[in-house]
């Protein structure tokens, strides 16, 4: 009775009570270590996709455990991953020895769905921005050539030279065609901010030459009485400037329809 009560036991995977083996004596262990000892190691095989990853870990580890390790390796996190051994999903608490995984045991790893569909979103997004970004920068480049046109006419307006009145419209008009380019632009993010400086520099180009134009017509006022033409732009939810021109003033002219009879 007295070796018996010496004698140690331990509950193996499969629910059966043994007797311990001595580490000399245990040769089912990993590496010779006691499948029952906390620090025995184990390698397993985890399956992403057409990437497989060996990972030594210890036998007690969680799947939990084993989730945070693979981020390293897979780039998931441990949300976005879903463990799978002979078919069934395991739950993160689980220990790896309880659902009986051993040494060289394979194990399939799964994206979660939504982490999928929020990676196609951003990259969607992304692609979106980006493509936006090119269009403004297109409308950026033709709008960068009006611009050299509109100071050398007004490097001639102010040296006294009378321009041809449909020098001030056709640039005007050019002017027009670029912000209705940039109107029709989808943007988000850093893509939307380009677009808005973008919209501010055509209309202040098109303010310029509304003053340059008036400067014109009247070749000898002088910066004290020059005549301030100023644009009126309707802003639209996206942020643009409308194309329209301003409601007309009301006229001062009252008319009068009382009538004075004569005998």
């Amino acid at each position: 009775m007295n070796r018996e009560e010496d004698l140690e036991w331990e509950l193996r995977p499969g629910g059966m009570l043994v007797q311990k083996r001595e580490d000399g004596d245990n040769n089912g262990g990993v590496g010779g270590g006691d499948s029952g000892s906390g620090s025995a190691m184990i390698n397993i095989k985890v399956c992403h996709g057409s990437n497989h990853h060996q990972l030594h870990v210890p036998i007690q580890s969680t799947f939990g455990d084993l989730k945070k390790r693979l981020v390293q390796e897979t780039g998931l996190e441990p949300k976005d991953q879903r463990l799978l051994f002979r078919g069934k999903e395991i739950d993160d608490q689980e220990c790896l020895q309880q659902v009986g995984v051993k040494d060289r045991s394979k194990l399939l790893l799964l994206e979660e769905m939504a982490s999928k569909e929020r990676k196609l979103e951003e990259a969607r997004r992304s692609d979106e921005i980006s493509k936006a970004c090119k269009a403004v920068a297109e409308v950026k480049a033709e709008v960068d050539k009006l611009l050299e046109k509109v100071v050398a006419l007004e490097a001639t307006v102010n040296g006294g030279t009378t321009v041809e009145n449909k020098e001030f419209v056709v640039l005007t008009e050019l002017l027009m065609r670029q912000l209705l380019k940039l109107d029709g632009i989808e943007a988000e993010g850093e893509a939307k901010v380009q677009r808005r400086a973008e919209v501010r520099r055509v209309q202040s180009l098109v303010e310029m030459l509304d003053t340059l134009k008036a400067r014109n017509s009247n070749p000898f006022s002088t910066k004290s009485n020059a005549v301030s033409v100023t644009t009126k732009w309707e802003t639209f939810e996206s942020g643009l400037g409308s194309l329209t021109a301003p409601p007309p003033m009301p006229s001062s002219t009252a008319v009068n329809q009382d009538w004075e009879t004569f005998d």
